[in-house]
């Protein structure tokens, strides 16, 4: 089963990250770091990815390099355990929302970037 949120634009939910952050206090800045950190992208790269609306299947497929100290994130998302889920993009996705959520939450950045 495919969820729909693979083939939705990655652009039409960044927004709702910047949101979500910005009602806390943090910024926009703060979540593309968290973004980068977590991908590997490049701002360039981020950017054009925005620009061109380009889905998170492929968001996440072609990521530069997925970082290696996201398997220490941990927590619950929508009531299941990140660490527990099958691993695959669901799972990327899930990890994207916990980061959010503790850099909402007003985590130090240093801990949300798991530093």
């Amino acid at each position: 089963m495919t969820h729909r949120i693979f083939a939705m634009p990655f652009a039409s939910v960044y927004p709702a990250y910047i949101a979500k952050a910005e009602k806390k206090g943090r910024t926009r800045a703060e979540v593309d770091q968290v973004i980068l950190w977590l991908t590997g992208y490049s701002q360039t790269q981020f950017d054009g990815l925005i620009a061109d609306k380009t889905p998170f299947e492929a968001f996440f497929a072609n990521a530069p390099a997925l970082n290696p100290a996201r398997q220490s994130i941990t927590g619950t998302i929508c009531g299941i355990r990140v660490e527990a889920m099958e691993p695959g993009l669901m799972q990327e996705i899930r990890y994207l929302d916990k980061l959010i959520d503790e850099l909402a939450k007003g985590k130090a950045m240093e801990k949300v970037l798991r530093g």
